[in-house]
């Protein structure tokens, strides 16, 4: 809570001048003695305002040093709140790509145990067709690696993340790098190549 300086010293100036007329009025009344206490009246005068003045502004310092540090520390707290916002986006922003190459690799998976189905019956065909299962499987089979890869990568990005370089873009395409942006290619073309080869078949 602030102190409110200007009343207090109104206040004390109020009671000084007080102080002061009462004695005026006194010496007033005393007749003989206004030369010799009109001088000691100005020294009073020049004392209480010299202490008063001292007194507002050693308070005023105080003030002033005070609002400073809750200043500093204010903007300490912003930079913590900020920093911490940041790592939690980041966070967030690498559990998401891990749960992304996750499905992928999920999906390979699913495609290449899904050919197995059909291979029984390629395999039977001509060679065109086996050589075509074969390039699908290992499509399928490099997306699931590359997936492993890159979560690995992504991985290694969140353990660094609290580096103060490091920003939530770098980890969204830069962790998982072109092994993470290939996988979903090479699904697509390695169940495009089985694919034509079960039709050709």
């Amino acid at each position: 809570m602030a102190v409110p300086w200007l009343s207090v010293l109104n206040t004390l100036i109020d009671v000084a001048n007080l102080a002061v007329r009462r004695k005026a009025r006194r010496e007033a009344e005393e007749p003989g003695s206004s030369a010799g206490a009109g001088r000691m009246l100005g020294h009073v005068r020049t004392r209480l305002t010299g202490v008063v003045l001292a007194a507002l502004k050693e308070a005023f310092d105080r003030d002033s040093s005070r609002l400073e540090l809750e200043r500093e520390q204010m903007e300490l707290e912003r930079r913590r709140a900020q920093r911490a916002l940041k790592l939690e986006l980041m966070r967030q922003a690498g559990d998401r790509e891990i749960g992304r190459l996750r499905l992928m690799a999920g999906i390979a998976f699913a495609s290449w145990l899904g050919t197995l189905v059909f291979s029984a019956r390629l395999i039977g065909g001509t060679v065109g067709t086996r050589v075509m299962l074969g390039a699908g499987w290992l499509f399928l089979l490099g997306a699931l690696s590359l997936s492993f890869a890159a979560q690995s990568n992504v991985g290694r990005a969140l353990t660094r993340i609290d580096e103060g370089n490091a920003r939530v873009d770098d980890l969204m395409s830069g962790a998982s790098g072109a092994a993470g942006a290939l996988v979903p290619w090479l699904i697509v073309v390695g169940l495009a190549v089985i694919g034509l080869a079960v039709l050709i078949a």
